[in-house]
């Protein structure tokens, strides 16, 4: 194949470009590094199963983990009080940090925290995955590019400067895989194939998550919720130890999954007297109000209802609202997206789809006065880095921030006016903005925006260029002869 001399330039001119971009965004940014080979299914995997696993064997971990459990499950006199605040009136507005790739350095959280409150968040949710400092038994969990515990510290103060609530998420159900890849922890798995989701029949199961939430909240002791996760647990149901369960008690996967979340809520509540806990809802969808009602989760915890797409039905929303509120739960959380949601390699964030679906969650804010006995309590703007443990990046922070910023102040400000537009381009530092095509016009000024201008060339000029190349260029084959 032969390329003109001009088009080798610029394609040369472009790879270097590309360099420099790579060199700059490690420069700010430092990658979760995946150690085990990729085992995982999709998310449109159903969460329900179809066919199970041989059971497993005793595992010689076990007495390692009850022992470490024994510090974390003393009587309740022993438990500790959460710092209380009234948040009684305040409607939440969390931004989601996904920690498990690209996990910003806390000089680049030091910079754009005090952006995060000025477009209008009074909170962060933070996705640590193998990021947090995990210790002692747990070290194993902890990437090699974790935070430190004065990291930790560190991040709180800087929250706390700009006024924003921290919420610590901890998966303790489905998407476990920074777990489950460990041999060590191998045997705790609801089906022995796929590392994604925990088996709650094994005793260790639950001392492992108490040891893990201890270690976490211990140094979260300004925090007022807890997010536990527990959507998508992909395959509950089809292990052997489930269906054996299933058999011998009657049940049904809803109230195994239920079980599980109120051993989960009831240890953190008795441990961190004041703590609340919000869980995502996607698998509350499918079980009953009155298997809920009877569970007592609702005691403890609340939903939080996600949807990313731009024009999703409000009108279904509505009703899992109703159904909550049928179910005991006293209030409820909403989630959002600003990126990460519209393909596992995404590298560049579409801001019309993003600012529609935080319109389409307006009209249920706007709503929410029909449930007159559950309470809106606020929204998380998640902001996912990969689709799980396994998977390829997805935008990079700064690359997002544009996004953000729209969304955020869409919702501060109840639509996208003209004006809600000129206090975002004066914030960020812009001309003009384009929803169709998902561009900014000039420099910018905020955290960042040197990464933003990188990935915005590699995204525009570089793709176009070898997509030029290819259809334009002939691969001439030679016989041999």
């Amino acid at each position: 194949m032969a390329f003109p001399r001009n088009q080798k330039l610029n394609l040369l001119r472009l790879t270097v470009l590309l360099i420099v971009a790579l060199a700059g965004i490690k420069f700010i940014f430092r990658d979760s590094v995946t150690l085990d080979l990729h085992k995982h299914v999709s998310k449109g995997s159903d969460f329900w199963g179809k066919a199970g696993e041989e059971k497993e064997e005793p595992n010689p971990h076990s007495q390692a983990l009850e022992l470490s459990a024994v510090k974390v499950t003393g009587p309740k006199e022993d438990a500790k009080k959460q710092l209380s605040k009234d948040f009684s009136t305040t409607e939440m507005r969390l931004v989601h940090l996904d920690l498990k790739g690209a996990a910003p350095k806390v000089s680049y959280l030091e910079q754009v925290f005090p952006l995060f409150s000025k477009l209008g968040a009074n909170g962060i949710l933070v996705e640590y995955e193998d990021m947090f400092p995990f210790k002692g038994e747990l070290e194993t969990l902890k990437s090699p590019y974790a935070y430190s515990e004065d990291d930790i510290e560190k991040i709180q103060q800087l929250a706390a400067l700009n006024k924003l609530e921290v919420v610590p998420l901890v998966q303790t159900f489905g998407h476990v895989e920074f777990i489950l890849k460990h041999d060590k922890y191998r045997y705790l798995r609801e089906v022995e194939r796929f590392p994604n989701s925990l088996n709650p029949h094994v005793p260790d199961t639950l001392s492992l998550l108490k040891s893990i939430l201890s270690q976490v909240m211990d140094k979260h002791r300004h925090s007022s919720w807890i997010h536990i996760g527990a959507d998508e647990v992909f395959h509950l149901g089809e292990g052997m130890d489930s269906k054996n369960w299933i058999s011998r008690s009657n049940g049904d996967v809803g109230k195994m999954y239920l079980n599980h979340i109120k051993e989960v809520a009831n240890f953190i509540v008795n441990q961190y007297k004041g703590l609340r806990v919000l869980m995502w809802d996607d698998m509350l969808r499918k079980i009953s109000v009155g298997a809920i009602r009877e569970s007592g989760i609702v005691r403890h915890a609340s939903p939080v209802l996600w949807f990313y797409a731009p024009d999703f039905d409000t009108e279904q929303i509505e009703k899992f609202i109703s159904k909550y509120a049928d179910s005991g739960f006293k209030s409820v959380w909403f989630a959002s997206a600003f990126k990460g949601t519209t393909g596992p390699a995404q590298g560049w964030s579409p801001l019309n789809y993003h600012l529609k679906n935080h319109l389409s969650w307006l009209k249920v804010i706007q709503a929410m006065p029909k449930f007159p006995f559950i309470k809106f309590q606020g929204i998380a703007l998640t902001g996912w880095q990969r689709y799980d443990h396994y998977s390829v990046l997805c935008e990079l922070l700064p690359v997002g921030i544009p996004s953000l910023a729209i969304c955020l102040q869409t919702l501060v400000n109840g639509g996208f006016t003209e004006a809600t537009k000129k206090k975002i381009l004066d914030m960020l530092g812009f001309q003009s903005i384009n929803l169709e095509t998902s561009t900014c016009d000039g420099n910018g000024a905020f955290p960042g925006s040197e990464v933003y201008r990188m990935v915005e060339q590699i995204n525009g000029q570089l793709k176009e260029s070898i997509v030029k190349a290819l259809e334009e260029e002939r691969l001439v084959i030679w016989p041999n002869g």
